[in-house]
């Protein structure tokens, strides 16, 4: 399966505006049931209530996160979405502009059955200790 660039840009502005929206489950919602996400390699959120509460903790750990949709490209039913967010951590309250992308699998109905999330962790950590 195919999608054109068209959907593809509809595709990443709703995701977007569900990641600014600071609601959850609106980013959860773009995943099947039994979706998951792996970021980093680490350890899997799987399904609505894991990809929830993946999103809630990154709203919790960037209280004003604000993401930007860098670019969508996709090769059949493979898509790579690149972001950027900024905000600032809610602990040390330092300014934070993370840039990553994330690799989606889609199903016909451009549902993301499986995905991978890539970002610069050690940077990330440099900003929140404001180095």
């Amino acid at each position: 399966m195919t999608f054109t660039q068209a959907q593809l840009d509809d595709l990443a502005e709703r995701y977007t505006a569900a990641w600014n929206a600071k609601a959850p489950e609106k980013v959860a919602a773009f995943h099947l049931p039994t979706s998951q996400i792996v970021i980093n390699r680490g350890e899997p959120s799987v399904g609505h209530a894991g990809l929830t509460e993946m999103a809630a903790g990154f709203h919790a750990d960037v209280p004003d996160l604000h993401l930007i949709c860098d670019g969508i490209h996709g090769a059949g039913n493979h898509v790579v979405y690149l972001w950027t967010f900024t905000g600032h951590d809610a602990t040390t309250g330092n300014p934070l502009k993370i840039s990553g992308w994330e690799e989606w699998d889609l199903d016909e109905n451009m549902m993301v059955t499986t995905a991978l999330g890539w970002f610069d962790a050690d940077d990330y950590e440099r900003q929140v200790e404001g180095r």
